[in-house]
């Protein structure tokens, strides 16, 4: 990672462009073409360096409910467990912990019937029902953004 995947890394994690073309704004604005800022977020992309690029929204102000689930999945089950969790288009993301209940994820939707409703399915679906629903009760948004410093010089 160099210098201008910094650049495009720390412009890309807040106010991102609301428009037709936001890698081409960004670009502008970074001095660089749509096609060079684009080939170099595919690039971070497939690095595993980005993980996802997408909007974060309060439920509550959607008129939506939230609920952090903790699964306890057998290590060789985990691929397929994590494959049918995210089917479902309420899960924003799942991750592993190192914990008996060893797989996270958070689910957003209408309702907390409907949640249930998923979380029942999930479980029929893949033989695990070892699952702990958690409804947010207090939220606390996190800002987080990374201020990645250009590299620093050789010594000379």
């Amino acid at each position: 990672m160099d210098d201008i995947d910094r650049r495009i890394l720390n412009r890309i994690q807040s106010d991102f462009p609301i428009a037709e073309r936001p890698f081409e704004a960004i670009a502008v604005e970074l001095g660089f073409t749509e096609h060079d800022v684009l080939d170099r977020v595919k690039k971070l992309k497939a690095a595993g360096i980005i993980r996802r690029i997408g909007g974060n929204f309060v439920p509550g102000k959607l008129g939506f409910v939230s609920t952090l689930c903790a699964a306890r999945v057998p290590s060789d089950r985990i691929d397929h467990f994590t494959r049918i969790v995210n089917g479902y288009p309420g899960v924003t993301h799942n991750y592993r912990r190192d914990n008996p209940y060893n797989v996270w994820f958070t689910f957003i939707a209408p309702s907390m019937a409907e949640i249930k409703a998923n979380i029942e399915a999930i479980e029929r679906k893949t033989g695990i029902t070892s699952i702990l629903n958690l409804p947010a009760t207090n939220i606390f948004k996190i800002r987080a953004k990374f201020d990645l410093k250009p590299s620093d010089p050789s010594p000379v």
